[in-house]
């Protein structure tokens, strides 16, 4: 066991958040921690962090066990870094114990001359703890966490306060892969990766010996990690053996079990509430009313099932039925900034969109996905042609929302878009995106990235557009919301382009890709999952490829010491005198270490460290002996260059 949480309980302005929540994490344990936002996931991290107290109630409830071997690692979705540190810097100091070592192991080295007995016994203990402990792979293990995570060679020496807030929440995860606790605490891990870094990071976290605790909205990740998911639902925690896809059919077979028995209890408790009520009066048949009465009060009740959430109901039409070919691009380009700035990211993009079809935009970050969807709606320059056909009804969706009004309350967000809409309309329409009562006079800018969200899709479903665009339109989903938007764009039968990096919105959306890499754009005519299998395709393919140029250039060197073995006697005899001559400075070098060997021995010994002119002696025949060994070894690189 490595932490344990017994009976946390957590008020907040008068409503329970958490109420008598137990949790266990073993040391092989790979759980995904979910829920709605705001049913209190980041409250319960911190708890088991000692970031905040939890809410006694009675005693021995609200603690948080820890064992002593337990290490600690958390990633929050805003993680501090050392601003002032480079990169390397700041990866290094993971290591500062073993630096500090190697630091002393090189001050040591300085006095080994001396030959002090206590001088040796230090360095050689000093050196053991050094490698025991990793220190000659620290260089290694941190270029490939920093590759790996998507940084290059060339921002290792760059300070830290120069990085944007995603690439920092890369660092602080690149940071804590390097410390590697016996248990890792991940808030939304996958913010900010590409597939590439998600997929590596995948691979990694699947190789660590570390438990798992993982707070995230990606379904891909936690069916691909998660052993367990536990589920914060109206206070309350619930664990599931399994992954996301195991969690989803357990959840809606454990509803309908708890309904069904609910409702059968609940009809032998009236029955026998009947019986009781009817006869307990009567002499005849008191007796057996009481037994009746006895068996109610032992009976152990079964909860009543608690009422899921209403679900936002999301359902996008359109009035004008668009022509069989809807988009045209031919030879555009991806380019940002202005004027002198202006940097072209890509060239010569090429493709159509058809009808009913659902493309999605996928490639690394900053490649120019969203700026391509700017582009087609005109709202940013371009060379090329980017053209729709006639009767295109376009309506978009902004990541950052940056179309909507910061000072105006929500419900005078659609009366401004909308002004013929009542009131009614309008707050029938928000509580369709569940925000109902006094949320709808928010002020815009007080609303979350979820609410925010859930405001532009009401505009959307006002639009009644047949083409839409959506710019990430997963980020500030919980994963409710993302199943809500994922049905009804499954539905939708209008034309749909969208950038994405939420795997499990592509696979279930998604009828062809555009794959914006730095060679280009490609098209790929297929779904998400045929995508994944054309890659693995390829890597193998390319794989297979550099072993068979291995194997050729192999074969080429076989080739020419065959043809060398023809070359002239005088060649041979010469080859074979350097070959021999080679081997004899091998052996003498071999010799010569172990005599060296020998004699540093020899130095350790009480009769020899207190006799100074023996030691001399020694020393002297060691420097001879490392003389000849280093004449050897350069006679030795000569021959064979």
């Amino acid at each position: 066991m490595l932490l344990k949480a017994v009976k946390i309980n957590k008020v907040y302005n008068g409503v329970k958040l958490l109420s008598d929540i137990d949790l266990q994490i073993e040391d092989n344990d790979r759980i995904g921690l979910i829920g709605a936002n705001g049913c209190g996931k980041s409250t319960l991290l911190k708890i088991l962090l000692h970031q905040i107290l939890p809410d006694h109630e009675q005693e021995g409830d609200g603690q948080i066990i820890r064992a002593a071997k337990t290490s600690v690692g958390y990633l929050a979705q805003s993680a501090a870094l050392d601003s002032s540190l480079t990169v390397w810097e700041e990866m290094q100091s993971v290591f500062s114990d073993l630096l500090r070592t190697q630091e002393k192991i090189r001050e040591l080295e300085h006095k080994l001359a001396a030959h002090d007995e206590k001088i040796l016994e230090e360095y050689d203990r000093l050196s053991a703890w050094f490698q025991m402990n990793g220190g000659y792979e620290i260089e290694v293990k941190i270029r490939t966490v920093l590759f790996g995570m998507g940084f290059t060679q060339e921002t290792f020496h760059r300070t830290v306060s120069g990085f944007s807030g995603g690439e920092k929440t890369r660092l602080a995860l690149c940071k804590l892969l390097l410390e590697s606790p016996n248990l890792l605490i991940l808030d939304e891990p996958t913010n900010h990766l590409d597939f590439e870094t998600i997929q590596w990071l995948e691979d990694y976290l699947q190789s660590s010996r570390s438990a798992l605790l993982i707070v995230s909205h990606d379904r891909y990740f936690l069916d691909k990690l998660c052993t367990s998911i536990c589920e914060i639902e109206h206070g309350r925690l619930t664990r599931f053996k399994g992954n996301y896809s195991d969690y989803t059919v357990l959840k809606a077979a454990a509803v309908e079990r708890q309904a069904k028995e609910y409702a059968l209890q609940q009809k032998e408790i009236a029955k026998l509430e009947d019986y009781v009520a009817r006869n307990m009066a009567r002499a005849s048949t008191s007796k057996s009313a009481k037994s009746r009465q006895k068996q109610l009060d032992k009976m152990e009740r079964i909860e009543k099932p608690v009422t899921a959430q209403k679900r936002a109901g999301l359902c996008f039409t359109y009035e004008t039925e668009p022509p069989q070919e809807v988009l045209e691009v031919k030879h555009a380009d991806i380019s940002v900034g202005e004027g002198a700035d202006r940097k072209k990211l890509l060239e010569d993009i090429n493709f159509t969109v058809r009808r009913g079809e659902k493309l999605g935009i996928i490639g690394v970050n900053g490649i120019g996905k969203s700026t391509l969807l700017k582009e087609i709606l005109n709202f940013l320059p371009h060379n090329g042609i980017i053209r729709f056909n006639k009767n295109i009804k376009t309506a978009y969706f902004d990541q950052e929302s940056t179309n909507l009004n910061p000072e105006n309350t929500v419900i005078d967000e659609l009366h401004d878009r909308f002004p013929a809409l009542l009131d009614g309309e309008v707050r029938n329409l928000l509580g369709q995106v569940r925000i109902t009562g006094e949320d709808v006079f928010k002020p815009v800018s007080a609303l979350s990235g979820g609410e925010r969200a859930r405001v532009c899709f009401a505009l959307l479903m006002l639009e009644h557009a047949n083409v839409m665009l959506l710019d990430e339109p997963t980020n500030h989903l919980d994963l409710p919301m993302k199943e809500v938007l994922e049905e009804a764009l499954d539905t939708y039968t209008g034309t749909l382009l969208f950038v994405s990096h939420d795997r499990y919105f592509l696979k279930k959306l998604a009828t062809q890709l555009l794959e914006l890499t730095p060679e280009g754009a490609v098209l790929h005519p297929y779904g998400f999952e045929k995508y994944l299998e054309e890659k693995a395709r390829q890597k193998a393919a390319a794989q297979a490829q550099a072993q068979a140029e291995q194997l050729e250039k192999a074969k080429q060197a076989k080739q020419a010491a065959a043809a060398s073995s023809h070359r002239s006697k005088a060649q041979r005899s010469a080859d074979a005198a350097r070959r021999n001559r080679i081997r004899e400075l091998e052996q003498q070098i071999e010799t010569l270490e172990l005599q060296i060997a020998a004699l540093e021995e020899k130095l350790t010994l009480p009769e020899i460290c207190t006799d100074y002119q023996k030691m001399q002696e020694i020393c002297a025949e060691m420097e001879q002996a490392k003389n000849l060994s280093e004449a050897c070894f350069a006679e030795l690189c000569e021959l064979d260059s």
